[in-house]
């Protein structure tokens, strides 16, 4: 399955390639046929990286899933104090150009916050990302407690995409955009809930559990 935000960019390099393609056929020049082979390939790989896997949302009302699917760079207490206003758990993820990059929400709840900040484009996995970069902050109200994920641009991705608004409901596991290429996604959460994963851990967006509300 490709994602709906991918048909547009796999139509564009299609276009190209099969321009590409004629011109060499009919001109018979050899750097049209090296063009054409480089273009096939970026086509080939675009639909590759625009998957959209179908995935078995894990049951449990007090769990926070990971909105993405990559490797687990940062674990520690911040203060934030752009939606939970006070000190939280910040667990960061790094996607590769190689990841699936189709982005879930974390929680059932409310989408009470959302915004987009335009900023720098420094390499994901550079903690300075996280305030610097361009990106877009969400804040969900869960029966159990606020979450707020950011959706951050990399030194490649330079399109975020999402597909919600403010005061939507919205449910655990659910599709509600992506980030074009290397990117990475933040997770806030209270201190009061726990942590369920560790730096180094390989997670997958809508599965992968990063921590749990307090009973």
């Amino acid at each position: 399955m490709i994602t709906r935000d991918g048909y547009p960019i796999i139509m564009v390099t299609g276009t190209v390639l099969l321009a590409l393609v004629l011109t060499a056929v009919f001109s018979g020049t050899f750097w049209f046929w090296v063009t054409a082979g480089l273009v096939g390939v970026i086509f080939l790989f675009h639909f590759f990286f625009f998957r959209d896997p179908e995935r078995d949302i894990p049951a449990g009302e007090r769990l926070i899933l990971s909105p993405a699917d990559g490797k687990v760079v940062a674990i520690e207490q911040v203060e934030e104090n752009d939606y939970l206003k006070d000190k939280s758990w910040k667990v960061s993820i790094f996607l590769s150009v190689f990841n699936v990059h189709v982005n879930r929400m974390p929680v059932t709840g409310v989408l009470e916050s959302l915004s987009y900040k335009k900023g720098q484009f420094l390499a994901a996995f550079n903690h300075r990302a996280s305030e610097l970069n361009e990106q877009s902050i969400l804040g969900v109200r869960s029966e159990f407690g606020l979450v707020l994920f950011k959706q951050i641009a990399g030194v490649i991705a330079r399109r975020i995409v999402y597909h919600c608004k403010e005061g939507d409901r919205v449910t655990a596991g659910e599709r509600f955009g992506m980030i074009r290429y290397g990117s990475r996604v933040d997770v806030f959460f209270p201190l009061s809930g726990s942590v369920k994963v560790a730096v180094g851990d390989r997670v997958k967006g809508g599965i992968s559990v990063l921590g749990e509300f307090k009973a």
